[in-house]
């Protein structure tokens, strides 16, 4: 699966105000069933917290990779949001956070689920990326940085 397969350029974010991991994830939740209209965004919102508890998703270099089954989702279904502000995600490196991908996959998608996160991961430790996604400003450049092929 390629990135370009989950997120659209309607679901890349710029500017999103933090606040908090539990309000980011609070307003992706909302954006996400006004998107997707068969999400609930209670349930998006609930399940992505119990995914936090059993370990923050900051995966490090401010970068947070939020994600969780859901039910009534077909297909994986990806969001991009820079964050305005910086905030606390308990990141591993204790960075606080302001790029983050969130991931919802099908119920039974448990491969596909750990495939698209470990190409994530690896597309986020690319700190020339990251570099180029905090100077940007305009959500069709940040899209096509983040879909873009991965150098060999």
């Amino acid at each position: 699966m390629q990135i370009n397969e989950i997120l659209t350029l309607e679901r890349t974010l710029f500017g999103v105000p933090g606040g908090s991991k539990k309000r980011v994830l609070e307003y992706f939740s909302k954006f996400i069933a006004q998107q997707i209209p068969q999400l609930d965004a209670e349930e998006v919102f609930s399940r992505l917290i119990a995914r936090e508890k059993l370990g923050s998703t900051g995966i490090g270099q401010g970068v947070a990779l939020p994600h969780c089954r859901i039910s009534h989702c077909d297909q994986a279904v990806g969001t991009f949001i820079r964050l305005r502000d910086k905030i606390d995600f308990d990141a591993i490196d204790g960075q606080p956070v302001d790029l983050i991908f969130l991931l919802l996959v099908p119920e039974e998608a448990n491969e596909a689920h750990l495939q698209t996160l470990a190409l994530l991961a690896e597309r986020f430790s690319d700190e020339e990326l990251r570099k180029e996604l905090r100077k940007t400003d305009q959500p069709e450049q940040l899209h096509q940085l983040i879909t873009a092929p991965i150098p060999s």
